[in-house]
């Protein structure tokens, strides 16, 4: 098949341009058709048997946007197919065959109700992924329970202010009104204390209003104090004395401190009154935790109170900079990512930039089980999997060898507009309980 116009299509007429180029797109698309259904066939394939985690991606979405380069909405769509492979032959084969688009059957797979195969691959011949949507949405569904509210904290922010919006349960709030209470008359005491002429009028048109101001008000910054505290500012003393007090706590990390006796001979390491650590774990736990090393050799401690290869702040700032998101390739997490001795610090690693990566706590269990291994240095990094392979953070797309798939072209749905009142709604089969 020739990927060119033909050289004399500068010569032709609108319409017949037009037929030639749509022609070749159908050819195209049937093509892409079926190799989207190769493609979630395989897939299949890899995730009955577990294969995807040999790579130490975190989930089979991941895998499939790592592998395949593909957006995470995309990757999504092939799973919830994958999901339910089984349940759609039909769809999935003429999928194969060119006849039905990924994103037709995805929508089919993500929503539809048991047992529907025929009726959704009948209909999906015919219909827009829009289309197949509203039909899924006419099927009847058992009325379900309201969920009753979730806790939940959501942050907009817009021209420079930052909105918050968090909901709890009437019980938690109390606890939260009652600590703004605390820290909103702790304030007003260091008020009236700095400005004892002015705490008088503040204190009674804070009366006469019946709440506390939420607004500075301009005039009071031309008088060069601080104005009246209100109920943000309590907030914000809130956060901060939480903050520091967390600080003070636990200065170096996020991680609780424990205490860890290592023999320096045999690098044998337990808890201190607890087990025995497995290698795994005790490097794992040797590796980015804030805990106090007992030294022994031959049951005697040689050492003690030792604070041990702590990731400081300042360090721990310039590996969030150089490293946004987890080193391992085709990950992507950028939350709660540990600090990793690249050269294990029990093997005289040191605690410098240069022998630190980030890794998201999934793929750091399992360099420490040996699934995955991180060596070279942070600017060359070499991660490979458990047989050796190296990981890379490409995709596997690569110039095709083989002839594209032998199927016919794809006209695509009819694009028709629909009139849904004479369309009969899928009604999943009578639940028998007997």
């Amino acid at each position: 098949m020739s990927m060119t116009a033909p050289s004399d299509v500068g010569v032709m007429n609108p319409n017949d341009r037009l037929d030639v180029l749509c022609a070749e797109l159908e050819e195209l698309s049937g093509q892409r058709n079926a190799i989207d259904g190769r493609i979630v066939q395989i897939v299949a394939e890899l995730n009955s048997a577990e294969l995807w985690g040999l790579t130490g991606a975190r989930s089979l979405k991941a895998f499939v946007a790592w592998k395949l380069g593909m957006a995470e909405s995309t990757a999504q769509t092939v799973t919830a197919i994958v999901d339910r492979f089984e349940e759609f032959p039909r769809c999935n084969a003429d999928m194969r065959e060119g006849r039905l688009s990924l994103d037709q059957v995805g929508v089919i797979a993500k929503r539809a109700g048991a047992e529907s195969d025929e009726h959704y691959a009948q209909l999906a011949s015919v219909a827009t992924v829009n289309q197949l949507n509203t039909a899924i949405k006419l099927e009847p569904r058992p009325e379900a329970e309201k969920p009753e509210p979730k806790r939940s904290f959501s942050k907009h922010t817009r021209d420079g202010f930052t909105t918050y919006r968090i909901t709890v349960p009437t019980i938690e709030a109390a606890k939260v009104d009652a600590s703004l209470k605390s820290h909103h008359e702790a304030l007003i005491n260091e008020y009236k204390r700095d400005n004892p002429e002015s705490a008088a009028r503040d204190a009674g048109q804070e009366a006469r209003d019946g709440q506390a101001k939420e607004t500075h008000d301009a005039q009071d910054d031309t008088s060069g104090r601080r104005p009246f505290p209100n109920l943000t500012d309590a907030f914000m003393r809130m956060v901060e004395t939480a903050w520091d007090a967390e600080a003070t706590r636990r200065p170096h990390g996020q991680h609780t401190t424990v205490i860890v006796h290592l023999d320096a001979d045999k690098l044998a390491a337990w808890l201190h009154g607890g087990p025995y650590l497995s290698d795994a774990d005790r490097q794992y736990l040797l590796c980015d935790t804030s805990c106090e090393v007992w030294l022994e050799r031959r049951g005697q401690v040689i050492g003690a109170g030792r604070n041990t290869r702590v990731i400081n702040r300042r360090l721990r700032r310039a590996l969030e900079y150089r490293d946004p998101v987890c080193a391992v390739p085709g990950c992507g997490a950028t939350r709660g990512l540990h600090a990793h001795h690249i050269r294990h610090w029990e093997d005289g690693g040191l605690t410098e930039l240069d022998n630190l990566v980030l890794v998201c706590p999934h793929h750091h269990r399992l360099h420490h089980r040996g699934l995955i291994s991180i060596s070279g240095t942070a600017d060359k990094l070499i991660v490979t999997d458990a047989a050796g392979r190296r990981l890379q953070p490409g995709s596997l797309a690569r110039p095709p060898t083989r002839p594209p798939p032998a199927v016919p072209p794809w006209q695509g749905p009819l694009g028709e507009r629909a009139d849904w009142w004479w369309y009969d709604p899928y009604e999943p089969p009578p639940v028998n309980n007997n």
